[in-house]
């Protein structure tokens, strides 16, 4: 089985508090912790399951970013080299900065097109973007099925088996080889990775492509081709405090009257 795992380098969500430049209106990065995507890693933990389960697997990393993304790279390859984890591939080029969702889709799509893949794996959505159209508009550019939202995942070798969860409960989709899944949030906890690993991750070479090798047009990715902009920054308004209703013998009553006034009921 020929996976590829695309994961990104964020500003730590459990020590930073995000900032978002007001002149720029991109969130800064800069002199902040970074590490590997939180939901990357899950997505990261499923792919490497499957590969357990499968057997005879090769797993492929491959990360769009400044250069200091290859810690991202080499901590997700740290995880999985018993299983295979062998390649890392960072893109990497100041003409992408600024990318958009479509921007990221297409270097990603450029960099999994100049390899053989049967399985792509990609988190719901980042940890600091939260736009979620990016493995959409991945699985769209390579031309394969998507399956989102994705739980449980099994693969005879020729087609693909997934779980996905809904508001009302789960749909069993199934899709032919190669595909592009997105594993749900808390659907699997990711592992630590070993010591050896940590070390095998720190000699690998990584692969890095630009745009040119790539063979994107500067125009079409970056600041210069996004199609999405944030045009104003507005501040979120405060929550009003609840209501609190003191259990004196008619808290019921009371809560239901107050359910029917509002139309709950």
């Amino acid at each position: 089985m020929r996976i590829i795992v695309c994961v990104k380098q964020v500003p730590d969500p459990e020590v930073v508090q995000y900032r978002v430049d007001s002149s720029s209106k991109r969130l800064v990065r800069e002199g902040v912790e970074v590490v590997l995507d939180p939901g990357d890693g899950v997505a990261l933990e499923a792919a490497l399951q499957l590969a357990e389960a499968v057997g005879d697997s090769t797993l492929t990393v491959v990360s769009m970013g400044p250069e200091r993304a290859a810690e991202a790279v080499r901590r997700a390859l740290a995880m999985g080299v018993a299983l295979g984890a062998s390649a890392g591939v960072l893109i990497t080029d100041p003409a992408l900065a600024g990318s958009d969702a479509r921007g990221t889709a297409k270097a990603l799509a450029a960099a999994i097109r100049m390899r053989e893949f049967d399985l792509v794996f990609c988190a719901t959505e980042s940890t600091d973007g939260y736009t979620g159209m990016t493995p959409g508009m991945l699985a769209e550019m390579l031309n394969i099925p998507h399956l989102s939202f994705v739980r449980t995942l099994e693969c005879n070798g020729r087609s693909v088996t997934a779980r996905r969860v809904t508001e009302r409960g789960y749909q069993v989709l199934e899709a032919d080889l190669p595909a592009l899944v997105t594993i749900a949030s808390g659907s699997f906890e990711p592992r630590y990775p070993p010591l050896r690993g940590l070390m095998a991750a720190k000699r690998m070479q990584l692969e890095t492509l630009d745009v040119a090798a790539l063979g994107l047009d500067p125009e079409d990715v970056g600041t210069a081709g996004a199609r999405e902009r944030v045009v104003e920054l507005q501040s979120a308004e405060a929550r009003a405090a609840g209501q609190v209703v003191p259990d004196d013998g008619e808290g019921a009553a009371r809560i239901a009257d107050l359910l029917a006034r509002v139309g709950a009921l």
